[in-house]
């Protein structure tokens, strides 16, 4: 179970070119394995996403670079947040992970979601489809992706995708859990409680009681405890030893993206708020324990402003790791 993630969101750093840009993702990775974090994650995108930069900023394929992770690093859990079901096959993406979870000695898990980013399918050449499409190939792809990776040879016919006796071979390491990503109560809560091992929300902090009683439901009706299903949360992190200097890691970070921070509207700035968590030590650690306190089981957080500096990354599992202390 993932209890304290760092998710790697971008990679356009300052001074840092093509060159030197794994080294950089590196120093990341292993900075977080040292100060506590038990999950290092990646997105699966090809283009960044908006709020974060340019579409044409760098961007590394999710699957590659966690291979190259799983050599860097020893003890994390190995994840994308999440995979896109839209941009591979299932029985390609079942292959893909097992193959992680052998390159990395046991430390893979999959996480998933339904695909949203319609520009990158647009141009890329990804079928996008509707809405209610994604989530079919979602709960299809769930059906064929859970047994192989169990071991099993499935076969399956469905609207979007069909195998046939579907082999799997050298089976994952261990037990390879899966985490669907999202907030949605209808349709990605629902499949979480029948396919997931873990719920990674994407909500807002008020949010979390009313998803956590959603997915109770859902389990309910299918007949699963909650309990077997693990609750994280991904959210913004801005810190920094002082308040001002994370004031000031943000306020840069918005200069970056064309945006002066201070001459936002309040309500904007509020708003943009409500989703980071930000200052110094002290702060952050009451920020995070504000989440536990609802009742989920762990948090992944990203640090976009300023996670490109691995003491960053350091001060954050120092910070924080303390929480999950049993």
């Amino acid at each position: 179970m993932m209890r304290l993630g760092y998710q790697i969101p971008n990679f356009t750093y300052p001074g840092v070119g093509p060159d030197g840009l794994f080294d950089a993702v590196v120093a990341q990775a292993r900075a977080a394995e040292a100060s506590g974090f038990d999950t290092v994650l990646v997105m699966d995108h090809f283009y960044q996403l908006p709020l974060l930069g340019r579409p044409d900023d760098h961007m590394l394929e999710c699957y590659t670079l966690l291979a190259a992770l799983a050599v860097a690093t020893e003890r994390v859990q190995l994840s994308s947040l999440v995979t896109g079901n839209t941009y591979r096959s299932p029985s390609l993406l079942a292959k893909t992970v097992t193959t992680l979870d052998i390159v990395s000695g046991g430390r893979a898990m999959l996480g998933i979601g339904a695909g949203w980013f319609e520009l990158e399918h647009d141009s890329l050449g990804f079928e996008f489809g509707t809405f209610t499409q994604r989530f079919e190939k979602l709960e299809e792809a769930l059906s064929i992706i859970g047994p192989m990776l169990r071991g099993e040879r499935p076969t399956f016919e469905g609207r979007h995708y069909r195998v046939e006796d579907a082999i799997n071979e050298p089976r994952p390491l261990h037990r390879v859990p899966i985490m669907i990503g999202g907030a949605g109560e209808k349709k990605t809560l629902r499949l979480a409680a029948e396919y997931a091992d873990e719920s990674n929300l994407n909500c807002s902090v008020p949010e979390i009681p009313r998803k956590l009683d959603v997915l109770a439901a859902h389990c309910e009706r299918v007949g699963r405890d909650p309990s077997e299903v693990s609750v994280t949360r991904l959210g913004t992190v801005i810190i920094s030893s002082t308040h001002e200097g994370a004031e000031e890691a943000r306020r840069t970070f918005f200069a970056a993206q064309g945006v002066d921070w201070d001459a936002l509207d309040e309500s904007v700035r509020s708003t943009v708020m409500e989703r980071i968590v930000m200052g110094d030590p002290d702060e952050v650690r009451a920020g995070v324990q504000e989440q536990l306190d609802l009742g989920i089981d762990g948090v992944t957080i990203n640090m976009p402003a300023n996670g490109h500096d691995p003491e960053i990354v350091a001060l954050a599992g120092e910070t924080l790791s303390p929480l999950f202390d049993d």
